[in-house]
């Protein structure tokens, strides 16, 4: 299964949304994670008549390699570790408490520069059901520390929405949230982008557009 695009995506995700919750969702709020999440959670919202705000987990990565990561932090600095990096990994990567610690501040003053500039405001979770929503799941460690940031909210419920994630996490996924929905959860996974047609990077603009339509319903 490949999709067009995001909002394609997006758009079979509110299908299956609508359908299989049928008006039963208590006090919706989609909660999408920038920024290519937020074109997919865009059509979910609409459907729903439903705010849209953003969360947002950033990724931590190794010393010299960016994109291997090595963990993830949230907003409020929780951060959550690779479960691979053992301590022999670390040793050969040079990563320590104090790198782990600089790199989760330089992220935290990102996500509060990101939050400024999307002109986000805070949205109350508190016994609503929110529908967490990215535009796909490879290692899955920024959609885990989004999960945590939420839990903190107590919500009733949160439903983890995403087009694509490998079928070999399911089972883990099905344990961190109280349900969710996938669309395609193939067996031989690379990276999201491989299920999309058209992947390009989404622009700060697209996300601003896009949450001054709708963070207000």
């Amino acid at each position: 299964m490949v999709f067009k695009d995001r909002k394609e995506a997006g758009e079979l995700l509110a299908r299956a949304v609508l359908e299989k919750y049928d008006g039963r969702l208590v006090n919706p709020v989609v909660v999408a994670i920038p920024r290519g999440g937020v074109v997919v959670a865009e059509p979910i919202a609409r459907a729903l008549d439903a705010p849209l705000t953003l969360t947002f987990p950033r990724k931590i990565g190794a010393p010299f390699n960016e994109e291997f990561a090595i963990g993830a932090v949230t907003e409020t600095g929780h951060v959550l570790l690779n479960p691979s990096i053992t301590d022999e990994v670390a040793a050969r990567f040079g990563i320590t408490r104090e790198y782990i610690e600089k790199k989760a501040l330089e992220k935290i003053r990102e996500i509060e520069e990101r939050k400024r500039k999307f002109g986000v405001s805070d949205v109350d979770l508190y016994n609503r059901d929110v529908i967490l929503v990215d535009d796909g799941i490879a290692t899955g460690l920024t959609v885990k520390a989004a999960i945590s940031e939420i839990r903190r909210e107590r919500p009733l419920r949160i439903i983890l929405a995403v087009p694509v994630m490998p079928e070999d996490k399911i089972e883990e996924f099905s344990s961190l949230v109280d349900d969710f929905i996938v669309l395609y959860a193939p067996t031989f996974f690379n990276a999201v982008g491989q299920f999309y047609q058209y992947f390009p990077q989404i622009e700060d603009e697209e996300v601003i557009k896009i949450i001054r339509k709708l963070s207000k319903r």
